[in-house]
């Protein structure tokens, strides 16, 4: 039975069952203390936990995850995978225990030939909280299961929790016998590995509070409303009825490690070794695949990180099976046509989903290339100290900061015949572990609870009259101090003010919130943000200006009518960029990001190479011409899918409601979903001037504009600079370019001449430096300052020149020199020196010490820079003593 086939019958049983058929949510959760989707009930906490009222009683879902905690196991069990689908039905205060299991029951003892999944009953085991007495008798008497195959787990295994204080529950886990050959019998409590878990029902029905950690917290009382909460494996579910080993060979993910192996010339199924990175390969071309087509890109931080290194470790994975050349084109493809039928989304956005993919290849093809080189000096260099491991420090280096896997560090080391400090390299990897789980716990510490919005959400949605009006008329719903509901707030405190009805925009879809005042009887609020901590609500970040404000208060919003006049200009401008990139460049110009606030635009958008000056002038000529054209602006709310049919352009990352708003101008050519607030015609926009263009990572690039006054006065500027210029260098603004070249080529020819009249006036310092040598310990000495130097590189040639003049005797030269408000140091060697136990390096650290500096460099050759020029004395006398005592 084929991946797809199961999950169609699931929610073809539910939907019989009169469940709301749900959407997958983006794998990017809007949850901001988590990067991902993690879990199948992650997009239905705010209606678990009843901070915002379910839009229906019974649904199911398959919903797409990402989960990397235990990335080091792919490839290594039959169940873990980064990226997997989770089934599920949900209950909000409908049916309960009893529900929950009759459904699950029949959907999985139902022959195939009547549409169910066809387990056979005998190879079913359940698991149960150990003191829920009830959900043992309903298996008992609906499944008829013997009480030896329902065994009883504690916390730890059988009890849910959100980790906060809220609801919770007991569960009941499913699990099918694989047979003898898997492990031993007795059920899951003996073996997991032979029982495998493919379905978990959870019954919310507890409150719990005082949570000290997953086993510790006090359960308080029942809930008012109970909740079904349910997650069934889609890849455990397949591989079992596909007959095959495990997930990795399945219907959606073989096709992957087939090609992989047909790439290497590998067979799977010969070496454990080779099987395990043909399953990283396989498991994580997926997953990537995924991740791009929800709109997430690689980058070196958050959820572009955990992207890049999926995709770098498949690399690597495929130069341990001995490919050395790019894959992406090949690996991808075969995921796409196994992925496409179950994520249309991946066939139709394939562009830009490939280019992402292969430009990313490309990079890390070339890190490995520098990195290696790195690397083989990092070797030679131990090696030539008489080293035989290379230091932690310098293999975590190549890791944090190139790239370069630390396996691939190993295995050259091993190659050169050097080990490397691995404790060292994992102290350090376990440091930067532990800072990221602190920014993370500090992120979840900064973003407040947000049950404490529960009750206002309860009231209801609120109302968003911006589009129309500028002022609206409300009441208070509740007032919040530092996260807590206080229902008041007095001047000069900083307060959230939850409104019943508001005209203020709330941050969203790249547009910045509106600025404007909240106003009531004896008081006055200046707004200082407006935000949705949840689904349907508003809250409005306030400094109590005068009065205080409290609950049930009349209150009046009023907007700042200039401010979300530039801001909907600039939206609007956004929307007319994005259309002229796609006129200029191709389909292939989709965004990935936007910033509008009053004045100002910033488009992000997919592409692999720099705008040229004439393609800019050409986007920029479509967009004013758009505005010219007094284009008509206009908006309607529809479904998503009619607004898909229709052509709408959604962004990706963005999460999209059943109904949607489309902002078309001039019609298709410009048609997107968009809440934000825009213009009604173009030519309200004024003006469109693109600023910059720039690279915003592989194949993304950002332009960035000023729209109407903002842009008349920027180009005002530069007309004024121009005029200035022009009377400065006594030329006709059309001549300007010519006239700055002129002067710019003879200003270059002087300071050529200036360099080589210095290069020579140096020189002549050779032998009269050469006849200070002194004798010092075991060596002649050169020691002193020479006074300001053009660059660091002119002291370096002087000393070489120096050392060079003293011939083959123990020589050592100690320059210092000052260029600019930098205060240099220079120490060579020669051969017969470093014999008699002189380092330059050692010698270097030693005389930038009483100038403030740090430094270093090898034994021939060492140099640093300081800031304190009065230390100059003492650092040549520091290198006298140094080599006095060696």
């Amino acid at each position: 039975m084929k991946t797809a086939e199961i999950a169609k019958r699931y929610l073809d049983f539910f939907e019989k069952n009169d469940h709301t058929i749900v959407p997958s949510a983006s794998l990017v959760s809007d949850d901001p203390s988590i990067l991902f989707t993690i879990a199948g009930m992650v997009p239905f906490i705010p209606y678990l936990t009843g901070v915002v009222p379910a839009p229906y009683s019974r649904a199911a879902d398959l919903q797409k995850c990402i989960r990397t905690n235990d990335i080091d196991e792919v490839g290594k069990t039959a169940r873990h995978g980064t990226f997997f689908q989770m089934l599920g039905n949900w209950s909000f205060g409908d049916y309960f225990k009893e529900g929950a299991i009759s459904f699950a029951w029949e959907l999985l003892t139902t022959s195939e030939e009547d549409g169910g999944l066809g387990f056979d009953p005998k190879d079913l085991w359940v698991t149960v909280y150990e003191t829920d007495d009830e959900a043992a008798e309903l298996w008992q008497r609906i499944a008829g299961l013997p009480a030896e195959r329902i065994q009883r787990l504690g916390r730890e295994d059988n009890f849910w929790t959100t980790g906060q204080p809220g609801p919770a529950g007991p569960c009941s886990e499913i699990y099918f016998d694989r047979g003898p050959a898997y492990g031993k019998d007795g059920g899951p409590i003996v073996d997991d590995n032979r029982f495998l878990e493919i379905w978990n029902l959870v019954f919310m029905q507890n409150e719990i509070t005082n949570v000290r950690s997953k086993t510790e917290f006090d359960i308080v009382g029942d809930l008012p409303a109970k909740n079904i909460d349910t997650g069934m494996g889609l890849e455990r579910v397949a591989f079992l009825k596909q007959g095959v080993e495990n997930m990795y060979e399945i219907d959606q993910v073989r096709p992957v490690l087939d090609r992989a192996s047909e790439l290497s010339g590998r067979p799977y199924g010969v070496s454990h070794e080779d099987d395990v990175r043909f399953r990283i390969i396989a498991d994580h071309i997926r997953s990537s695949l995924m991740l791009l087509s929800d709109g997430v890109t690689p980058s070196n931080e958050g959820r572009g990180y955990i992207l890049r290194r999926l995709m770098r470790r498949s690399v690597r994975a495929m130069r341990l099976l001995g490919v050395q050349e790019a894959t992406f084109p090949a690996l991808f493809e075969a995921s796409r046509d196994a992925m496409k039928e179950a994520y249309p989304v991946i066939e139709s956005d394939w562009q830009r989903i490939s280019s992402y993919a292969y430009a990313e290849e490309e990079t890390f093809l070339r890190t490995l290339t520098s990195g290696s080189t790195i690397l083989d000096t990092a070797v030679q260099k131990t090696k030539a100290g008489g080293g035989s491991t290379l230091a932690g420090d310098q293999a975590f280096l190549l890791h944090d900061t190139y790239g370069f896997p630390i396996d691939l560090t190993l295995e050259i080391a091993e190659e050169a015949g050097i080990g490397v400090d691995r404790a060292g390299f994992d102290a350090l990897m376990q440091e930067q572990r532990q800072r990221a789980k602190a920014d993370a716990r500090s992120r979840k510490r900064a973003i407040a609870d947000v049950s404490v919005y529960r009750d206002f959400r309860a009231l209801g949605e609120t109302v968003f009259t911006g589009y129309t009006d500028l002022e609206t008329e409300s009441r208070v719903l509740g007032v919040l101090v530092d996260g807590l509901a206080t229902g008041r707030a007095s001047e000069g405190q900083i307060a959230e003010v939850i409104l019943a009805e508001t005209a203020l925009y709330a941050e969203s879809g790249g547009q910045v919130a509106d600025k404007g005042t909240i106003v009531g009887p004896g008081y006055e609020l200046e707004v200082l943000d407006v935000q949705r901590p949840v689904a349907g609500l508003i809250s409005h970040t306030v400094e109590v200006v005068r009065g205080e404000v409290g609950v049930d208060q009349p209150a009046t919003t009023i907007v700042d009518a200039a401010n979300r006049r530039s801001a909907q200009q600039a939206h609007s401008a956004t929307h007319l960029v994005h259309a002229a990139l796609r006129d200029t460049l191709g389909s292939g110009a989709t965004q990935a990001g936007s910033l509008n606030r009053a004045g100002y635009l910033r488009f992000d958008f997919t592409w692999g190479q720099a705008l040229s000056p004439e393609t800019r002038s050409e986007i920029e000529e479509i967009a004013n011409n758009a505005v010219r054209d007094n284009l008509e602006v206009t908006t309607r709310v529809l479904s998503l899918d009619e607004a898909k049919a229709a052509g709408a352009m959604a962004l990706f990352g963005e999460k999209y409601g059943r109904t949607v708003r489309m902002v078309d101008i001039g019609g298709p050519w410009s048609r997107e979903l968009c809440g934000g607030t825009h213009v009604s015609s173009s030519a309200e926009i004024g003006l469109v001037s693109l600023i910059g263009e720039s690279s915003v990572g592989a194949s993304n690039r950002r332009v960035e504009a000023l729209v109407g006054l903002d842009a008349f006065r920027e180009l005002t500027a530069e007309r004024a600079l121009v005029a200035e210029l022009s009377a400065s260098l006594k030329a006709p603004k059309d001549q300007l370019p010519a006239r700055i070249a002129e002067l710019t080529a003879n200003l270059k020819a002087a300071e050529k001449k200036i360099a080589a009249f210095e290069a020579r006036a140096l020189a002549d310092r050779v032998p009269a430096l050469a006849q200070t040598s002194q004798r010092t310990g075991a060596v002649n000495l050169v020691a002193e300052s020479v006074g300001q130097v053009g660059s660091a590189d002119d002291l370096r040639s002087l000393a070489l020149s120096v050392r060079d003049r003293l011939g083959s005797d123990p020589a050592v030269v100690a320059l210092t020199g000052q260029a600019g408000d930098k205060v240099l140091a220079i120490v060579a060697t020669n051969e017969a020196a470093r014999s008699a136990g002189a380092k330059a390096g050692a010698l270097v650290k030693v005389a930038l010490e009483p100038l403030g500096g740090r430094g270093g460099g090898r034994d021939d050759m060492a140099q640093g820079a300081g800031s304190e020029s009065a230390g100059i004395p003492a650092a040549l006398d520091a290198v006298r003593a140094q080599l006095r005592t060696a």
